[in-house]
């Protein structure tokens, strides 16, 4: 990876235009052809230093539902359990982690019902008890829009065509509008709509950190006093180092945090720093804490919508 390439990523995780032809306006940008961009960009989704690129869909918005889940896995079982757990297309991401409870993955669902519903199927197929770790606050994040909106069967089938990334063709838009029997304004305005309302939280690059440089990335947990949670988090949620900050329930006696906080480094010695600092912003109210690094991507796809969703269901902040 050259520095044109990091210049891709850096500008493509703030999001993709809407329009036309969107390459050719952000490779003249980067001072690139639109040929050349599309070449970097399949090389980087090729060689897995991007994960993905496309819409990020909030599946809360939908109607749906998020969360995060652990499970500890007896070491001989692991890859047992992650292709029963990566099986489940309500599993958008699976991470192993440096802690008894090993393995960590995101549901993203529909309906807010079939979060519990994955969860039972899990517990039943792979004999293992699931910790449901559902957001009480997302402390940190980046202003989201939108209002009440109706999630039209347009909508659905834009979702279903781009929720694995977009076409890398000089005119995407105009290539799902092709596979669904649009127009491309028609592709392009619902697009837009979405991305309004926060349905899209942003169309752009899902970087793989490790490809990167970032091989510590860790997962800090702190004990907080609850009455004091709302406060110290958002003074945590804002330390620029910090990408995810949530509030989450704890699972008394196996586990007694309930604000987590994601940091990145390049060295140990980075993110042992970035930990000193949230502790000591915390001062006296931090009754314990731990830190879970990454140790394997098991499996990051991102939301996917089902063929079978029902039209026409309402979508609130």
């Amino acid at each position: 990876m050259d520095e044109i390439d990091k210049q891709i990523i850096n500008t493509l995780q703030d999001g993709f235009p809407i329009c036309d032809a969107p390459y050719r306006q952000v490779a003249v940008q980067l001072g690139l052809t639109e040929q050349e961009l599309i070449v970097r960009l399949k090389a980087l989704l090729n060689n897995g230093t991007l994960t993905r690129f496309g819409p990020l869909y909030n599946a809360e918005q939908m109607g749906g539902a998020l969360t995060l889940a652990a499970v500890k896995v007896p070491q001989q079982r692991f890859d047992e359990v992650t292709e029963i757990i990566n099986s489940f297309p309500e599993v958008a991401h699976n991470y192993a982690r440096s802690h008894e409870l090993n393995m960590w993955f995101v549901i993203a669902t529909e309906t807010p019902e079939q979060v519990q519903q994955t969860i039972s199927t899990i517990e039943q197929q792979t004999g293992l008890t699931v910790y449901n770790m559902p957001k009480k606050q997302r402390v940190f994040c980046q202003p989201e829009t939108g209002s009440l909106t109706m999630l039209e069967e347009i909508d659905r089938k834009i979702i279903q065509a781009t929720q694995a990334g977009l076409p890398l063709t000089p005119q995407p838009y105009q290539t799902i509008a092709e596979q669904l029997g649009l127009t491309s304004d028609d592709v392009m305005m619902r697009l837009s709509a979405m991305h309004n309302s926060g349905i899209i939280r942003r169309i752009g690059a899902v970087p793989n950190h490790y490809k990167l440089g970032y091989r510590f990335n860790g997962m800090t947990v702190w004990n907080i006093p609850d009455e004091f949670i709302d406060e110290l988090g958002q003074k945590v949620g804002q330390l620029d180092f910090v990408s995810h900050c949530y509030h989450r329930p704890r699972h008394p006696p196996e586990w007694m945090y309930n604000l987590f906080a994601m940091v990145h480094g390049k060295t140990q010695e980075a993110v042992d720093k970035q930990i000193q600092q949230i502790s000591e912003l915390l001062g006296d109210y931090n009754l314990g804490c731990d830190v879970l690094y990454s140790t394997q991507i098991l499996k990051k796809t991102g939301f996917r919508s089902s063929e079978q969703s029902t039209s026409n269901q309402p979508i609130t902040d």
